[in-house]
């Protein structure tokens, strides 16, 4: 995943670290403009996302690299999914970007 903003300023990049970014799709954990936007990818699959500030950091933004209302754009490609199952037998899908 790389971060930028409508400037082209990077502000993240999981590529440069070297590092894919783990999160479960669609409970929070990350802003909602992935929840939504990542939704239906496959493995190996790239994708770009525009995402408006009421998907993003809002207002607040997220101080110091990403201002408030800012619009962001991240180039991803999902490079894995995990399931993990818990006792009963149901499956969470983590994906790593």
């Amino acid at each position: 995943m790389i971060g930028k903003r409508t400037d082209g300023t990077i502000f993240d990049s999981s590529f440069e670290r070297g590092d894919p970014i783990e999160f479960e799709l669609g409970t929070g954990q990350v802003i909602k403009g992935w929840d939504q936007g990542l939704l239906g990818m496959c493995v190996g699959e790239k994708c770009k996302l525009k995402i408006p500030s009421k998907l993003g950091y809002g207002d607040q933004g997220s101080p110091p690299t990403i201002p408030g209302g800012a619009t962001l754009i991240f180039n991803t490609e999902l490079v894995a999914v995990n399931d993990k199952g818990s006792d009963g037998g149901d499956t969470n899908n983590n994906s790593e970007l």
